[in-house]
């Protein structure tokens, strides 16, 4: 019998309500056996599941017992973010190689070893033979995070120790996926472009001497042309965004999943998975989206009531997509300030004058300002709202002519660098596998013979 392989059929509805009817679970019971979901307590923090020297956050401080929001702050290896990124804007230098080596063996490399780590990483950007023709180009994917996925996981038959797992050896699978993760995401959205849109279709080879932020907009444009103000902001979005603590979603999946013991290239693949899901990844898409349908419901961006009115109509579910959300305002840890969104914030000002996106600079700052406001007045809120990174990151990447298909890509193009950290430090501190415990509230039932049901 001939099928349509996406077809929903009658069957499938019918087992659809019979699964959600006996799958679900009362609420009340995660209160009365004390379940943090989503590992989580009842306020919101996060359940102490392992150790980490890779980075911190600190969003808050106790006082008298009271916990207290304040100024976020990131650290990569015990350095504050804002520091490293000062650093490489008064040096006149990119960043997001250094921070890879800060990551990854906990240290500042000095001048020399920076140098000669940033060759090895642009020795690496080479895909194997044939590999964009016989791989990248067969059945291309409109989602450039599947492409990404089934790319690295294709890449396990080209490594000749693809499973073993040893230091040296994962330091290496590491090195090369940093290095080629740029040309899988853009190489995977030129072919999806040419097979189903019609584009024409180019292939830039990457240029080893090129930092990452270059190497990415060199092989995007078809001219490979950009400006050096467009190169640094890249850079800084990839530096801001390479790690963020060992809780986050698809941080805490490579640990869980390098804890089985399983090769570089599967553990990869299951972040890339986690990444991809619009809690996590695909926020800053949103902020754009939500963005464009405010400048065409509101004819003055000026207008600071007509900007608050739509504010409260997001939050009241008769804007945009009817979610009640304003997004890239709040973050689960950060209540005050998200320190990426305020380094961003400078450099998103120039790139504006730039790009004479000057007024629309103008709307998201008001909306910085306007939305905490906003949210106060219609929600119980136990703790601040402040803009996060993917508030501003999406007007970035829209300024620079990036696809909304490559936004979370970039995101991935960055935190593979705090992936591989986390591989390696749980491997080198290899205990047991990470098994949580899930409690049955299921009754017992006995079995009834199939003519008897």
């Amino acid at each position: 019998m001939n099928r349509i392989f996406s077809e929903l059929t009658p069957e499938i509805l019918a087992y659809s309500e019979l699964c959600q009817s006996n799958n679900y679970i009362e609420p009340e019971l995660y209160k009365k056996y004390k379940v943090n979901r989503g590992l989580r307590d009842l306020q919101g923090n996060g359940v102490l599941t392992g150790l980490t020297e890779i980075s911190e956050i600190q969003a808050f401080k106790f006082v008298d017992g009271e916990k207290i929001g304040i100024d976020g702050k990131l650290f990569y290896r015990g350095i504050n973010v804002e520091d490293l990124v000062n650093g490489f804007e008064r040096e006149n230098r990119f960043g997001f190689e250094e921070v890879t080596y800060l990551l990854l063996f906990g240290e500042l490399p000095d001048r020399d070893q920076l140098n000669v780590f940033s060759q090895i990483l642009g020795n690496y950007r080479t895909l194997p033979t044939s590999f964009v023709r016989d791989i990248i180009m067969k059945a291309p994917s409109a989602d450039m995070m599947n492409t990404l996925a089934r790319s690295v996981l294709t890449l396990y038959s080209y490594d000749d120790h693809a499973s073993d797992i040893s230091i040296p050896n994962v330091l290496r699978q590491c090195l090369e996926l940093i290095s080629l993760f740029p040309l899988l995401a853009v190489y995977g959205y030129q072919s999806y472009k040419h097979y189903h849109d019609g584009q024409s279709l180019f292939i830039h080879q990457p240029q080893p001497h090129l930092s990452t932020a270059e190497n990415i907009l060199h092989v995007l444009r078809p001219d490979s042309q950009y400006t050096e103000l467009e190169a640094r902001i890249l850079d800084i979005a990839l530096v801001l965004h390479a790690e963020h603590g060992g809780g986050n979603n698809s941080t805490f999946t490579t640990h869980v999943v390098s804890s089985s013991g399983t090769d570089t290239y599967s553990v990869i693949a299951a972040s890339l998975g986690s990444l991809k899901g619009p809690k996590h990844g695909g926020a800053n898409i949103k902020v754009v989206e939500m963005f464009e349908d405010m400048k065409k419901s509101i004819s003055d961006w000026s207008d600071e009531s007509k900007v608050r009115q739509y504010l409260v109509d997001l939050l009241n579910k008769k804007a945009f997509d009817n979610a009640g959300l304003i997004y890239g305002i709040g973050h689960a840890i950060y209540s005050v300030s998200d320190p990426r969104a305020n380094v961003f914030k400078g450099f998103v000002q120039k790139l504006s004058e730039e790009k004479g996106k000057t007024e629309e600079f103008e709307l998201y700052s008001m909306v910085e300002r306007l939305a905490p406001e906003a949210i106060a007045e219609t929600r119980k809120i136990y703790k601040g709202v402040s803009a996060n990174v993917d508030f501003y990151s999406g007007f970035v990447y829209n300024m620079l002519g990036l696809p909304p298909q490559l936004f979370t890509p970039i995101f991935a193009i960055a935190r593979i660098s705090g992936w591989s950290a986390h591989r390696l430090e749980e491997l080198i501190n290899a205990g047991k596998i990470i098994r949580p415990a899930y409690k049955n509230v299921c009754e017992r039932n006995p079995y009834i013979p199939i003519n008897e049901r």
